[in-house]
Formats: C-alpha cells, sequence, structure tokens
C-alpha cells in the first residue's frame, strides 16, 4: 500500500558512521538521526537489499516504513514477507533476513538457534496491539465475552464438543459456531492461546487456520456463527463488514482501541509488537539508514499506517534501544 502525505526526512549523514561502528567505540552516544522539517541536503544516496520476514500482524505497518523511506532511497530494495513469526524466525536464524518481524518475543529455543549460526540482535519495541476478536454484522448477541467464554470456545476439550454458540451461553442462540484463526507459526496464535487458554499453544485444531489475516476477515465475514481473532489494524481496515467483541476479563467489558491498549484497560489481549534486527546486518549503512528512519519516525508511521503508537515512555525507550544496537 502506498501513504499519502509524505513524512519528513530524515538527514542520513550520522547514519552512515553505523557502518564504522562495530564493536571500537563502545561508549558511544549517537542518537538516531534528527527528523526535519524539510530536505535542506539531499541523503546520501545508498544502494542494496534488505530482508524482512515474519509477523503478518507487524509486516504493514515495516511495509509503510519501506515505502516511505524508499522514497529518499529509491535504490534500496526491501522485500517484506509474511511467514509468520515462527516462520520468520527460523529464517532469522539461519541467517536468510536481515530483520524478523514479531508479534511476540524470540523464544528461548529460537534464541538457541540464533546462538548456534552466530547471529547477534537486538528486540525493538515499534508499536502496541490490541488483540481484536471479531464476529460478522450478523451476530447480534456476542457483543462481549469473557475469557472464560472464550477459552471455552478455544481450548483443547472444546475440539468436537463445543460446536455451537448455544454451548458457550445458553442466552445465544443454536446457531454453528465457526472459528477462524492464525496458524501455530503465528505470533499472534502464540499470545492468544496462552492469555486466553493459559497456555501457548494449546487450542482446538477443528478450526480454521491461515497465516493470511484477510482469509480470517473472509470466513468469519462470510459465516453468521463465525468468530476470529487478529491484530486491530485488520480489523479497523474491516470495520465494515465484521463487529469487533469487547473482552470482559474481570473488571467489565472493554472495546479493543488505541486508548485501551495504551493504557492497560484492555486485559488481557493488548499486547507489544517488536522487529528484530541482526547486529550484522545493522552494521550495513542501507540498513542502518533504514533503521533509524524507522525508529526516528515511528510515531507517524504508526498513525498512518492505522496502528497504536507508543507512548512517550515506550518512544523513548526505542531510541535507546537503538542507540545500543548501533555502539554493540
Amino acid at each position: 500500500m502506498k501513504y499519502a502525505g509524505r513524512l519528513a526526512v530524515v538527514t542520513l549523514a550520522g547514519v552512515l558512521s553505523l557502518a564504522a561502528c562495530g564493536g571500537g567505540d563502545s561508549g558511544s552516544t549517537a542518537e538516531p538521526a534528527a527528523t526535519t522539517g524539510g530536505a535542506e541536503s539531499a541523503p546520501a544516496a545508498l544502494a542494496g537489499e534488505i530482508k524482512v520476514d515474519g509477523s503478518s500482524t507487524v509486516a504493514p505497518l515495516t511495509q509503510a516504513a519501506s515505502e516511505l523511506f524508499g522514497e529518499d532511497q529509491p535504490t534500496v530494495k526491501i522485500a517484506v514477507g509474511t511467514s509468520g513469526t515462527g516462520g520468520g524466525f527460523e529464517k532469522f536464524c539461519a541467517g536468510e533476513t536481515d530483520i524478523s518481524d514479531a508479534s511476540r518475543p524470540i523464544k528461548d529455543e529460537e534464541k538457541a538457534a540464533c546462538t548456534a549460526k552466530g547471529i547477534t540482535f537486538s528486540e525493538l519495541t515499534v508499536a502496541v496491539d490490541a488483540l481484536t476478536v471479531v464476529v460478522p454484522k450478523e451476530n447480534t448477541w456476542a457483543t462481549c465475552l469473557t475469557v472464560d467464554q472464550l477459552k471455552k470456545m478455544w481450548e483443547p476439550a472444546a475440539e468436537g464438543k463445543v460446536m455451537s454458540w448455544k454451548d458457550i451461553d445458553a442466552k445465544f442462540p443454536d446457531e454453528p459456531l465457526k472459528l477462524y484463526g492464525p496458524g501455530t507459526d503465528s505470533g499472534t496464535f502464540d499470545y492468544f492461546t496462552d492469555e486466553v487458554n493459559g497456555e501457548e499453544g494449546a487450542s482446538r485444531k477443528d478450526y480454521s487456520p491461515s497465516e493470511n489475516d484477510n482469509d480470517i476477515v473472509t470466513g468469519v465475514a462470510g459465516a453468521k456463527g463465525g468468530l476470529g481473532y487478529f491484530g486491530f489494524t485488520y480489523f479497523e481496515e474491516n470495520a465494515d463488514k465484521l463487529n469487533a467483541v469487547q473482552i470482559d476479563s474481570g473488571a467489565g467489558c472493554v472495546s479493543p482501541s488505541v486508548e485501551a491498549a495504551q493504557n492497560g484497560t484492555y486485559t488481557p489481549l493488548a499486547r507489544p509488537l517488536f522487529i528484530y534486527p541482526s547486529t550484522a546486518a545493522a552494521k550495513r549503512p542501507e540498513v542502518a539508514a533504514f533503521l533509524d528512519y524507522y525508529v526516528s519516525n515511528i510515531g507517524t508511521i504508526a498513525t498512518d499506517a492505522k496502528y497504536i503508537p507508543l507512548n512517550a515512555e515506550q518512544e523513548a525507550k526505542l531510541k535507546s534501544d537503538l542507540t545500543a544496537l548501533k555502539a554493540s
């Protein structure tokens, strides 16, 4: 997708020094390149290819950053794949990609795989997400669900048994329950099963899985008894087809929203979103420049791409984490 309205140009002159930072100046306190109100001088021309893969939830944010960055650096080619958080880490820890998009933190076994290949990395939190449970417009009864009700329909014990909405609540109609959700390589799947079912990866298997969120949108929208879950961005893009379900974790029904995700009231389905750049890749001028652009403009990029931006404290930490990566 293309984004109207250009971001302010980032001066890349200081960014190129990343290529020489190695481990020689561990006390460096260099800050990300400043954002200016206009282009006083053209940024240094760069070339090369940056390979990104991973979470389909994070991909549109990284794609937005890459397209805007490409306006100033058109000869830098950035490929953004969507093999899921788990699939992305497999490629990343095999040395096949430079940056991994992730909708959950890297697992210990994934860290071990990276270590075995000599790949070091940094974890950068780039946005916040409100994982959103959705139903079709025809569903007029499930306006709010408790976490216990979600568990009742998604836990492994529900397989082959909880087949109707009436099985969830006697007040609900006897409408066949049609479930759609991310596949097992998805960080969204890992997060949802952990928070709702109490164990990462624990889920009934008789649902329709897909790594493509658009498939979930189509499935839920086309079934009166449909229900699915994915990132808040995809709900916003499809609010004409779907309703977002309010979630009650014990303190009343709360709708997914920017405010609720940032202030912690949308529990337990608010979560951070990450990118993982490798230390080696970050020393290449084109990758260094892209990361600096991404971080320096993260608030505008997140807003333009319809993500929930970081609050001031979170954004300050992101910039500090990038500075540490530069100094590594």
